[in-house]
């Protein structure tokens, strides 16, 4: 190789390997949900005003009354609650071992929304 390509093939390599090197892909802080808001779990979680919506948003439209997909019917109140308290709503949203990850093909819910639905099941998953 002639030493005058040397230097420039070097600089497009370094280059390269510069802009991998800095690839960052922790997707809640590159495309926060809320930005600027904070996740409270302080209080009672509402089941309609806080759990129904996150499972409206990432759950229901395979898991619906019209087949629900892996025969998880979701969609009710009294459905949701039953997986709730069966274990699997939470086990499958935060991916732990045992339980089929959900929602499937995706990544994890964000750590709020697990924090919310958690929160919710151990208060007895009421119907609030």
């Amino acid at each position: 190789m002639k030493k005058k390509h040397f230097l420039p093939l070097m600089l497009l390599i370094g280059t390269v390997i510069f802009i991998n090197a800095c690839y960052y892909d922790k997707a809640e802080l590159l495309y926060p949900t809320n930005a600027g808001a904070t996740c409270d779990t302080s209080t009672v979680i509402s089941y309609s005003s806080r759990v129904a919506p996150i499972l409206r948003a990432q759950c229901y439209s395979c898991h619906s009354a019209t087949g629900g997909s892996g025969n998880i019917n979701m969609s009710t109140y009294a459905n949701d609650k039953v997986i709730a308290l069966n274990g699997k709503l939470y086990g499958s949203i935060s991916h732990a071992a045992g339980y089929i990850a959900m929602p499937q093909g995706g990544g994890l819910m964000s750590s709020c929304d697990q924090a919310v639905i958690k929160k919710w099941i151990t208060n007895g998953a009421l119907n609030n």
